[in-house]
């Protein structure tokens, strides 16, 4: 059996029954109720420089006052477009590139600030893993001296460093005495992956984020990374932020999913109810293209037509609705609002729909798959 084909468990040398959830956690300041992480109108442009002079003429509107919670020991899913702004959320969430504006607070401290937690306190708590598995690795160090940098800047003497190395990497399949001498390029891109995410827990962090973690690997190896990262966090006590353009994967990992479109949240809630009932007629378009098996369930038409508009001059009110079918006046000239977060039952949207006092002439009476269809239906006759 080789590293790559090995269950969690066993490449763990664990039984294979279900890990139990850890009855507490020590480091949980807050309680159980209090979200690990929230996130209060984050916005980051991008300046575009121009002219003679190079002054600023125009900036890029790639995360425009974006707020959520994510709660403690749960998988929030984040899906959208290319370019909606998935990726430089994270690098906010991780202080890898400042804020323009809005702040950050983890298991009720703020993040920066005089009295808040230093960058240092937030890597031993959260840390990201990227796309890139080869990318993310120093080519010139073996992997055991990759997982086990974190430590040792951390304090952690180098003898205790490694064989944490060597224990986490039997933890996510990789035998130590095999893989742990060996450089990236050694390696393929799913244990490259795997390396990436000892990494990460090399600090026993209590928040993942995890960025396209397997949109670049087979199917086959992307499956198998995926039952890991899941005893992973049963047994780490993990929260995840998963982000991904694979719906089903997201369908299979998350107990929440984000939906974000140019910069903004639209959507919020349980997958359940998500992938059950869609709120947003963004949300819909984008269930809709998932390619179905089913040769008898071809989709003819596309869902969802036309590019997403300029981030550096989006359109007024809703900025979905120069692609929205159920777009009016009111949607033009007011932005929706997404609502206030209550608990981990909360099923929000963005949408005028959603509204029954926004004035919208479908507001309160037809879900967007039930309209969409009746419209549909009444072209067609």
């Amino acid at each position: 059996m080789t590293p790559e084909s090995r269950t969690a468990p066993e490449a763990a040398g664990q039984p294979s029954r279900p890990v139990p959830v850890p009855p507490g956690d020590p480091r949980d300041r807050g309680g159980k109720a209090q979200p690990i992480l929230t996130a209060e109108n984050l916005r980051r442009y991008f300046p575009i420089h121009g002219g003679v002079l190079m002054r600023k003429i125009a900036a890029v509107k790639a995360v425009d006052d974006v707020s959520f919670t994510v709660l403690k020991g749960e998988t929030l899913g984040v899906v959208g477009e290319s370019g909606c702004g998935k990726s430089t959320l994270a690098r906010l969430l991780m202080c890898l590139m400042p804020l323009d504006a809005g702040k950050l607070v983890f298991d009720g401290d703020p993040i920066g600030g005089a009295s808040g937690l230093s960058l240092r306190e937030l890597r031993r708590n959260m840390q990201i893993v990227f796309q890139d598995s080869d990318a993310s690795l120093n080519p010139r160090l073996p992997i055991e001296d990759s997982i086990a940098y974190g430590p040792r800047v951390h304090g952690m003497p180098k003898g205790a460093a490694r064989k944490l190395a060597h224990d986490l990497l039997q933890r996510v399949g990789l035998r130590p005495e095999l893989f742990g001498t060996r450089y990236p390029h050694e390696l393929s891109g799913g244990q490259k992956q795997r390396v990436n995410i000892a990494r990460a827990l090399a600090l026993n962090p209590r928040l993942l984020i995890l960025d396209e973690a397997v949109s670049a690997l087979d199917k086959s190896v992307a499956a198998q990374v995926l039952n890991l990262l899941r005893y992973l966090k049963r047994h780490f006590n993990l929260t995840y932020v998963f982000i991904s353009h694979d719906l089903n994967v997201v369908q299979y990992i998350a107990d929440r999913v984000l939906v974000m479109y140019l910069g903004q949240i639209v959507e919020i809630g349980p997958a359940d109810a998500i992938y059950r009932q869609p709120k947003h007629p963004y949300t819909r378009a984008l269930l809709d293209s998932r390619l179905d098996p089913d040769p008898r369930e071809r989709v003819e038409t596309a869902p969802l037509s036309g590019d997403p508009p300029n981030p550096i001059n989006p359109p007024s009110g809703c900025r979905f609705r120069t692609r929205c079918p159920f777009a009016e006046e009111v949607c033009a000239q007011t932005p929706p609002e997404l609502g206030e977060w209550i608990d981990r039952a909360s099923h929000l949207t963005a949408c005028h729909m959603a509204n029954p006092a926004s004035g919208h002439s479908c507001a309160g009476k037809l879900p967007p798959s039930t309209a969409r269809l009746a419209r549909v239906e009444a072209v067609a006759s």
